[in-house]
């Protein structure tokens, strides 16, 4: 959920749009993988069946087909700018994350908060986006993602830079929905 959310926040970076027919989403991919063999075995049919897309001759694939297709021209599309948004959000201007989430808190004793659902709407600074990145980047699963998030919430909205709740520990759990925003 998170790794979606981080991938489309910098898929808005995006300068025009992606292909939109699943020829010319064909033809990207066997560009970009250097052959239709490569093609064919990311995606799961036949070096033929790739090769009639690229002529044109199959206009219409299924829908789970035509979802693997787009799916993989997005991971791969405008990488440049795809860099260059992840370099200015993780260096100069950090991310917008807008959630709606049970947060719950761990803190000295008897000043625990229960956990309950809280809408929230934050900058994060660029020290967090960078570690977002980077874990994403390394193939870090959902909950180290959701711990990188939760440590920033925790720093910058709960504990408001330091300046108040010191020692109190966040939970980030139950997510409704998130988004990230460059």
């Amino acid at each position: 959920m998170l790794g979606d959310s981080l991938d489309k926040a910098v898929q808005g970076a995006f300068t025009r749009p992606i292909p939109k027919s699943a020829p010319a989403q064909m033809r990207y991919l066997v560009k970009q993988l250097k052959g239709t063999k490569a093609v064919a075995q990311l995606l799961g049919i036949s070096q033929r069946t790739v090769e009639r897309y690229v002529k044109d001759q199959i206009k219409r694939p299924r829908a789970d087909l035509a979802a693997r297709i787009e799916r993989e021209v997005r991971q791969r599309w405008q990488p440049q700018v795809r860099a260059r948004a992840k370099q200015a959000a993780a260096t100069t201007g950090g991310i917008v994350i807008d959630t709606r989430a049970r947060f719950g808190f761990a803190a000295a004793p008897g000043s625990t908060d229960d956990a309950r659902l809280r809408l929230i709407t934050q900058a994060l600074p660029p020290q967090y986006v960078a570690r977002l990145f980077e874990a994403q980047d390394a193939g870090a699963g959902e909950e180290q993602l959701r711990a990188i998030a939760a440590g920033g919430l925790q720093e910058i909205y709960f504990r408001d830079s330091g300046r108040r709740a010191a020692g109190l520990e966040v939970e980030f759990t139950d997510i409704d929905y998130i988004d990230f925003e460059l």
